[in-house]
């Protein structure tokens, strides 16, 4: 009888210390994954401008790709993104903490060139898996299938030809017609 009391008492605190625990890190997960989070560092506002009149915000299909979108591993890979969240994260609070004037200092294309040098063909293909059916265009077709299959030495990465997409000043911008 006293073994089971024991057994019944853990696992209620067990639960009772899981369970919080578990909801206030799975709650701020949630709130911090947000574009609007994003930009709340004054330097990485530009980011945010730029990409709310990108492709990734505003298109025909009405689909939109946030910051954790590209800039993460898949959130179904539970430790992968929880653990790629708490470094960005971290980084990204360390770095603004560490300028005098951040506005100033950031240097958004030194960055962004940072970015995409890491960025993998898996991170784009999370939102654009049928790259090989695109009914009117042949041409992007051939050349998402040489993405897709590379000959050994011939690699690309969908950076190499979409790098223009988000995070570019532009003296104005164009939007689709929805």
């Amino acid at each position: 009888m006293r073994i089971l009391l024991k057994i019944i008492l853990l696992f209620f605190l067990i639960v009772g210390i899981g369970f919080p625990l578990f909801s206030m890190t799975y709650y701020t997960m949630v709130r911090t994954s947000t574009p609007k989070f994003c930009s709340s560092c004054h330097e990485i506002e530009w980011a945010y401008d730029t990409w709310k009149s990108s492709a990734h915000a505003f298109n025909s299909k009405g689909v939109v790709a946030d910051c954790m979108d590209c800039h993460l591993p898949a959130p179904h890979d539970t430790w992968s993104f929880f653990f790629a969240k708490t470094y960005h994260g971290l980084k990204d609070i360390i770095i603004h903490l560490s300028y005098d004037d951040p506005i100033k200092e950031y240097n958004h294309e030194e960055n962004r060139k940072k970015v995409y040098a890491t960025m993998k063909n898996e991170q784009c293909q999370k939102c654009h898996r049928n790259l090989l059916y695109l009914s009117n265009n042949r041409g992007a077709m051939l050349a998402h299938r040489s993405v897709l299959y590379p000959r050994k030495g011939y690699e690309k990465r969908c950076v190499d030809c979409h790098q223009n997409l988000v995070h570019k000043q532009r003296s104005f911008f164009v939007l689709n017609k929805m």
